[in-house]
Parts: C-alpha cells; sequence; structure tokens
C-alpha cells in the first residue's frame, strides 16, 4: 500500500453485488457486535483469510490474529457464543508435540486446555485467554499471538477490487502496546491499538509471547484489549476486561426488561424465540434518537432505512421503543435537497449510510445514499403503526412535519409523471439500479425475461403508498386536522381504485409485478404481490386469489413462499430475489393473509419457517435460503452468502407470532385486543408476559380449545394470569 492515488476511476460494482466465490456457510464463522463495530472470528477465535476481521466503521482494524500453542495451532475441542451473543467461549487443547529443546519427552495431546473468552464493547474487543495444565507433571507454555491490519475498506472485504490507496504507518511498538495505523485518501487516520495483560516476554510490532510454566493443575490467564481509534485507557486491560463485561452485562438486562417475554410449550420454538431477541438486541446500536437496528452481518452492520422500519414493524408488539428510535433516526436524517450523486429528494427517507474510507471519497455512493424507493412510505406506514401501538400523541406531533415532507415527496419527486404511482430510476450510473426490496439488479423484468426499464413502478410500492395515505390520515385525524385527513383517505381509495385497473392481471390470476416506463406490465408471478395484501390495498375478491395462488407448490416450496414462482422465467431457486425463500418476505405475506381471513395459509407459513429454524445453526433464520423444494428428513439449502444474523429475519419469529394472535392495541381504552388468534400445530399454549400498553402489562395464556383453559369461543382460548393499572384484555372471535 502507498500513498499515491492514480487517475483510474472508481472500481466498477455494478450494482455492488457480494462477491460469492467463497461461501460464508463453509467456515460457519462466528459473529460478534457492539454497536458500530463487528468481528467474524473462526471457531478456534482466530482470524485468518476471506471475509474474517474485526470491522469498526466500515473498515477492518484487524485482519489478522492467530494464537500457536509450544509453535503449533491448537486443536478445537468446542467453540459456542453465550445464548444472548454477549459472548464468545472457545475451547482449545494442545495436539501432540514433540519434546523441545532441554526437555526429555514431547507433550502428549490433550494436556494443556486454553479458554478464549471474547466479547465487543465500546469499539474495542476484549479478550481473556486461560492456560490450565491438566497433565501431573510441570509443564513449559509459550502463547504467541500474530497479528496485523490491512485496514481494508469492507467494501474490498467483501469483493470490491481497488486501485488506490492510503498510507500504511510502521508499527509502533511499547512494552505492552502495539499500534497499528494507516492513513487513508480521506485524510483520516485510522489505528488499531492492542495491549497485553501481563506484559509479554517479548512484543513486536506484528507478535506478542508469553513464556511460563504451569506446575499441575495450575491455571494462568492473561488479557488482550484491541481497540479502534481509542485513547490509551487509564487501567490495564484485565481491568478494562471486567468493566466492560458489567457494563454489556447492564445493557442487556435494561433492553430485556422493555420487551415482551414469550414462553410456549415447544423447547425448540423457546430457542428459536431467544436467538431472535439475542440477535436483534446484538443488530441493535444505540443512537442519539434511541435504539436502531442495523441491517445485518457481515456487510449490513450500518443503519439501513427499509430493513430497520421492517424490522421495527415486526417487533411493534413486542418492543415499541425500537420503532421510536428508527423513526427518530429516520427524521433527522431525511433528505431536504435533490442531490443527483446520491438519489435525494427533499422529503425523501435514507435508504443507507457508510463511514468507511471508500464512502467517505465517493467512490462508492452509500455515504448518506437515498436510493431506495419505499423507505419513505414504509415511515409514514410505522408512524402510524407505532401512534396505533402506542398513543404517544407527542412524539408523532414533532414527526408531523417529516410525515408532511414525505407525502410530499410521494406527490411530487415521487411520481414525475403524475399519473399516480410512484416510480424510481437511478440519478448515477453506478447507483442501485433497482430500488426496490428486490435490488439485485435482474429482479424486476417481464414475462419474455426482458429487463424492465425505468421508470419503474413496483406493485408493492403502490400498495406501501395506499397504506401511507392512510396511515398519515389517521394521524392527522388525532392531530386535530379533520380536513387533511379526509383529503388523504381520499387519496388513498382513489389510489386503490386505480391500482386495481392497472396492476390486476386476469390470466396470472394475480397482481403484475410492476409497470415499467412505458407503462407496460411486467406479467410476472412473484412474491411482490403478497405485499398488497399486507398493505391492505387489495380488493378482498382479489386478496383470497393471490393467497390461494401463493400457497401453490409453484410458490410454496414447503419452507416457504418463493420470490419467485417455479417456472416463471428466470427462476432459479438459487439465485438472490427469483426463485428463493425470504423470511422477512413470508411474514410481511403472513400479516397480508390475516388481514383478509386467510389465516390457515399464514399458519402453514409460520410453520414451514419455524420447521427451517429447526435445521439452521443456533436456530437462526437468514437472511434468505434457496427455493428448492422441501424433502422428508432434509432441511432447507441454504444460501451461500447470506447474512446471518439479519435484522428482519431474525423478527420474523416475532412477526409471525404476532400476526397469528391477531394482536391488537386501543391506547385510548387501555385494552390489548385479539382476534381470532390461531396457533400452529407446533405449539398447544403460549404465555406473554410484560406485555405493556401505557403504564399497564398483562401476562396472558393461550391453550387450544380443550386444553387446560376454558374456551368462550374460538380454537384458542385466553387467560389473564395478571395485570396493572386497570390494563384489559379482549378476545374476538
Amino acid at each position: 500500500m502507498d500513498g499515491h492515488a492514480t487517475e483510474a476511476g472508481p472500481p466498477d460494482l455494478s450494482a455492488f453485488p457480494v462477491s460469492a466465490t467463497v461461501s460464508l456457510q463453509e467456515g460457519h464463522l462466528i459473529t460478534l457486535k457492539h454497536g458500530d463495530s463487528f468481528a467474524l472470528f473462526d471457531h478456534a477465535g482466530d482470524l485468518g483469510p476471506g471475509a474474517q476481521g474485526f470491522y469498526h466503521g466500515d473498515t477492518r482494524y484487524l485482519s489478522l490474529y492467530t494464537l500457536l500453542l509450544n509453535g503449533a495451532r491448537p486443536m478445537l475441542l468446542s467453540a459456542a457464543l453465550q445464548d444472548d451473543n454477549a459472548a464468545l467461549a472457545c475451547d482449545l487443547t494442545n495436539p501432540d508435540l514433540p519434546a523441545a529443546s532441554g526437555e526429555a519427552a514431547g507433550l502428549p495431546n490433550d494436556r494443556i486446555h486454553l479458554r478464549r473468552s471474547r466479547f465487543l464493547w465500546d469499539s474495542t474487543c476484549h479478550e481473556r485467554i486461560s492456560v490450565r495444565n491438566f497433565d501431573d507433571r510441570r509443564r513449559h507454555v509459550t502463547i504467541e499471538l500474530y497479528f496485523d491490519s490491512d485496514f481494508a475498506d469492507l467494501f474490498e472485504a467483501r469483493g470490491a477490487e481497488r486501485l488506490r490507496h492510503g498510507t500504511r504507518h510502521a508499527a509502533e511498538t511499547g512494552p505492552a502496546e502495539v499500534r497499528l495505523a494507516y492513513t487513508g485518501l480521506d485524510s483520516v487516520r485510522r489505528e488499531t491499538r492492542l495491549r497485553f495483560d501481563p506484559t509479554p516476554e517479548h512484543l513486536e510490532s506484528h507478535r506478542a509471547v508469553f513464556r511460563f510454566d504451569l506446575l499441575p493443575g495450575e491455571r494462568r490467564a492473561f488479557f488482550v484489549e484491541i481497540g479502534c481509534d481509542r485513547p490509551t485507557a487509564a487501567c490495564p486491560p484485565q481491568t478494562a476486561f471486567g468493566q466492560a463485561l458489567r457494563h454489556s452485562r447492564r445493557a442487556l438486562r435494561m433492553v430485556q426488561a422493555r420487551r415482551t417475554r414469550v414462553e410456549t410449550s415447544n423447547d425448540i420454538f423457546n430457542e428459536t424465540l431467544h436467538r431472535a431477541g439475542a440477535d436483534l438486541s446484538m443488530l441493535t446500536t444505540d443512537k442519539p434518537e434511541g435504539p436502531y437496528p442495523y441491517a445485518g452481518i457481515p456487510w449490513y452492520s450500518t443503519a439501513f432505512g427499509r430493513d430497520a422500519l421492517i424490522a421495527a414493524w415486526h417487533t411493534l408488539w413486542y418492543d415499541p421503543a425500537l420503532a421510536r428510535g428508527v423513526l427518530g433516526y429516520l427524521a433527522a436524517h431525511q433528505a431536504t435537497e435533490t442531490d443527483p450523486l446520491t438519489d435525494a429528494e427533499p422529503g425523501k427517507i435514507l435508504h443507507e449510510t457508510r463511514q468507511g474510507e471508500m464512502a467517505m471519497l465517493g467512490e462508492v455512493p452509500f455515504r448518506r445514499y437515498y436510493g431506495s424507493v419505499d423507505s419513505t412510505p414504509l415511515f409514514i406506514m410505522l408512524a402510524g403503526a407505532y401512534l396505533d401501538r402506542t398513543g404517544d400523541i407527542a412524539h408523532l406531533r414533532r414527526l408531523w412535519p417529516n410525515i408532511e415532507a414525505a407525502l410530499g415527496w410521494i406527490e411530487e419527486s415521487g411520481d414525475p409523471d403524475g399519473d399516480g404511482f410512484v416510480e424510481y430510476q437511478r440519478k448515477r450510473p453506478d447507483g442501485l439500479l433497482n430500488q426496490g426490496w428486490k435490488d439485485s439488479h435482474d429482479s424486476i423484468f417481464h414475462a419474455s425475461g426482458e429487463m424492465a426499464e425505468g421508470p419503474i413502478a413496483l406493485v408493492e410500492m403502490q400498495a406501501y403508498v395506499y397504506a401511507a395515505w392512510r396511515a398519515a390520515a389517521g394521524i392527522a385525524r388525532q392531530l386535530g386536522q379533520a380536513t387533511r385527513a379526509a383529503a388523504l383517505e381520499e387519496r388513498a381509495a382513489r389510489l386503490q381504485r386505480d391500482f386495481d385497473t392497472a396492476f390486476w392481471d386476469e390470466a396470472l390470476g394475480t397482481y403484475v409485478l410492476a409497470l415499467d416506463g412505458r407503462k407496460r406490465p411486467c406479467r410476472v408471478r412473484a412474491s411482490n404481490a403478497g405485499h398488497a395484501l399486507f398493505a391492505g390495498i387489495a380488493l378482498p375478491h382479489r386478496a383470497e386469489r393471490v393467497a390461494q395462488a401463493m400457497m401453490e407448490p409453484a410458490f410454496f416450496s414447503g419452507w416457504g413462499i418463493r420470490t419467485l414462482a417455479a417456472g416463471q422465467p428466470r427462476y432459479n431457486p438459487m439465485s438472490y430475489h427469483n426463485g428463493s425463500v425470504w423470511p422477512h418476505d413470508n411474514a410481511l405475506i403472513a400479516e397480508g393473509f390475516v388481514r383478509y381471513g386467510q389465516t390457515a395459509a399464514a399458519i402453514r407459513i409460520f410453520e414451514g419457517l419455524f420447521a427451517a429454524a429447526t435445521y439452521v445453526d443456533l436456530r437462526r433464520l437468514p437472511e434468505l435460503f434457496c427455493g428448492f423444494p422441501r424433502r422428508r428428513g432434509q432441511g432447507p439449502t441454504l444460501y451461500p452468502v447470506a447474512c446471518s444474523p439479519q435484522a428482519w429475519a431474525a423478527t420474523t419469529p416475532l412477526a409471525l407470532l404476532g400476526t397469528c394472535l391477531g394482536l391488537s392495541f386501543d391506547p385510548v381504552a387501555g385494552c390489548i385486543r385479539f382476534e381470532k388468534p390461531a396457533l400452529p400445530r407446533f405449539l398447544d399454549g403460549l404465555t406473554l408476559r410484560n406485555l405493556r400498553l401505557g403504564k399497564g402489562h398483562l401476562d396472558i395464556g393461550f391453550g387450544r380449545a380443550g386444553g387446560t383453559f376454558a374456551h368462550p369461543a374460538g380454537e384458542v382460548a385466553i387467560q389473564v394470569l395478571s395485570r396493572s393499572n386497570g390494563l384489559r384484555a379482549e378476545l374476538r372471535a
């Protein structure tokens, strides 16, 4: 690396795909995250080739970190995340080792035990390495740590070729500290600081060596602290380890205290829900406006608009504080001017932010990027749903100018030809070609397989806009703006009529995928049509046909609904958006099914996705998996570069549970309602604890008809176990 820029232009990233030369599934990398830092370790706790590394602010601050025991790599016993994702523990032992110089005999395997305990906190990786001798004689132990940083931008780490780099500085070494540094072409100095406790016997720029003798049964521990752009701490690493661990545990307890707790009759589903909550906690970063879920690890550990809005929607019943934080952050970063370089237009809601060198230099457009057509109506939808959930009119009054600005974008910049439909077309040639949730370059096309040319009006976008008009009307009415509310409701009704005329295709038996720039329909059977049910724009008789079509084998794989029906042009079950199964997509469609009375179909989706989770490591639903048909005795086929954990996949089990329980909230009446609740076959009963509304809470149990509880009506009965502040529960059959 050198400090000389070349005349070469920005890297050709096209639609900025993730490199798929190596599957993330092969190494089963272990993930840790806190704030704007995340790390991908192998099961021994080391960092090596590929995507592995300790990242902060979209830069890899540590690219090599390897431990040797007496000159050899130790053997792995086991490695596991804590159940709450807070820390990683790796158990290792020695292989058979030959006699060292001056020793009479070698070291047989399994005599020395190492435990590496590690967690992230406040842009720092803390590690404790414990070594114990289980042999019956004194043993000499040498621990070597090798380390380095390439300071690669995240887009480089994920596969982009970059011809220009800044200056890498010589390492600075002290008695117990090493500093590695790089100054980028953006003139920002990025620094990795490693501190060791106790002081190593030998320390150089890329290696630390500890030598000691252990008596039989004796244990020795030492600590490593790896900080990103951090000043030298006042306390030694051992003390910092304990302090940071206490802060981490306290923060988790505070989050858990505000959430609803779920206990069910199915132990495996309990594990799935626990993992979902733990992943959501790990992905959430505290912003000045409140908690904000980052999209996913490894490549999307940053603030995305659409992803956070949907994750907050999924968890509104479970933790409404998340929606409040998401709305506040996105309002603070709403576009106020037109900028073709970032796809910004007044009133538009953010798509993505990045902090790395390539983003700062404009080599990628994502420093603050607005190339998402659906984030803006989803913002308004979530604002309305948050008000319905909490009754927090004061917060909505503060957000109302942002909501009005978003509505202005929908009517003006979002609909440049004035036909009533919102379209998108990228403003810069290297921006995202497609700007709905299916944003890969080949996801929007015609029945011939020909790519659609913009401006493109997506089916789900019009549905979201309809729901946004209605949500804004509800907010306006509660703010005392009856005239404005009536105008918004009329706008929604007009869009519903126009939408049905333009997007329904009788021969397909569903809505078309999109209209292209010449208003030609993309006559493709895609899961996008299910979002029309989710948002409520579908006429009832259309909704029934859409639901029936999506539960046919061409769509429903047995694990979930495919993004594209089998037999359609460009169908490929191994593709990103053209035949795969996305959990969050299924959760939204299931919510739409229940809205239109198709609860049995929603239950089938719930059961399919839960079955998939039982086959996946840690019971963690990934971002997506392949759309191959379900086969008896086999799990789903994984997608090679899917994010895991990923926010809207993590929240899917919670969304499906809330949907099938028919949850709704009435803050004015102080009542939580359950509309025709239904349970999947894998659950006989469940209990919700600390379900909050205002200052009250409920603990409430659910059981099948003929089960533990008396049942006044319907298949599922409820029993209030405790309540506070007069909060009521109501069952509607």
